[in-house]
């Protein structure tokens, strides 16, 4: 079934403008949620998602009260919840796979929710902005059109996106609203930041950087995050972005340069730091398992012995 509006089949628009011009509702639920106060989420009771990422969970789930995810610029944030099952999914998307990554997403809550037949599928889009190249909107309407394949009934909730999603700061357009977090238990989504990124923040970072494609992180039945194996070869020639000015790791690896936070660069240094010192990732999965992080009773992700 296509995508629903306020219980109404909408056609796909031609841009965002014509969305939120057709669904003015959007715009003022789209304006409240940019309004809400942003939550620094504990780290103790979250699950955070990566770019090109996704997780899913349920109510029931001891180890994870709040999934979330933030650094979007052009990326969305994309969450599709049952408000029968309370199942929950969010996703970190970038454009790099969007058709064959939102029915994973759709899948994800589906699988969980069972044999419940009350309660609908939800759907809330944050991200993106008015930005030059129209990155954002571009991926904003790839997402919509996904969706709309769909074979189940999709319910549009929150459409905080490209234009909606907008701030001019010193002339510069930039997103109000970079990060998201979904309380599983009760299923409020608000606007939130992560002080902690983990596990694994690195090796899960270089996976991306290498071309990696969206990935299940989370399996809810044993509250495990499961990393990888990745693969990736040897590149010493990225050791030249470190010797780089600021404005050129920018300019070239970022596809919103303006608009990127502040730890962007830092980020980026890291990670390639971290990719230098592994040139071959066969060390980081013995066995060629993957890496297995469990939350211990104080809270923090601790990792698990492999056999």
């Amino acid at each position: 079934m296509p995508l629903l509006i306020q219980n109404r089949r909408i056609e796909r628009p031609s841009s965002t403008n014509e969305l939120f011009t057709k669904y003015p509702h959007l715009q003022t639920n789209a304006s409240e949620f940019r309004s809400k106060a942003f939550v620094d989420v504990d780290p103790k009771c979250l699950l955070y998602v990566q770019q090109r990422e996704f997780a899913a969970t349920t109510p029931a789930d001891d180890s994870v009260a709040v999934i979330g995810s933030d650094d979007a610029t052009t990326c969305h944030l994309v969450l599709v919840r049952h408000t029968g099952s309370g199942a929950a999914c969010l996703a970190h998307c970038d454009g790099s796979s969007t058709w064959s990554e939102v029915p994973l997403v759709v899948k994800a809550v589906t699988s969980l929710s069972g044999p419940v037949k009350e309660g609908r599928l939800e759907l809330h889009l944050v991200g993106g902005f008015d930005d030059e190249s129209k990155t954002s909107e571009k991926l904003s309407l790839s997402l919509l059109a996904a969706f709309h394949k769909q074979k189940e009934d999709i319910h549009l909730e929150t459409c905080c996106i490209t234009e909606m999603n907008d701030v001019i700061v010193d002339g510069t357009h930039r997103p109000v609203v970079y990060g998201i977090g979904v309380n599983v238990k009760t299923g409020e989504v608000f606007p939130a930041s992560f002080p902690s990124k983990g596990p694994a923040e690195e090796l899960r970072s270089a996976r991306t950087f290498t071309g990696g494609q969206m990935a299940d992180i989370y399996d809810s039945s044993k509250g495990l995050v499961k990393i990888g194996p990745c693969k990736w070869s040897p590149n010493l020639d990225i050791a030249f972005w470190l010797s780089q000015k600021d404005d050129t790791i920018l300019k070239y690896l970022s596809t919103s340069p303006m608009a990127e936070p502040p730890h962007f660069i830092q980020h980026i240094k890291s990670t390639i730091q971290f990719l230098l010192q592994h040139p071959s990732p066969d060390s980081l999965f013995p066995g060629g398992q993957p890496q297995l992080y469990r939350r211990t009773e104080q809270g923090d992700w601790e990792r698990v012995p492999q056999p």
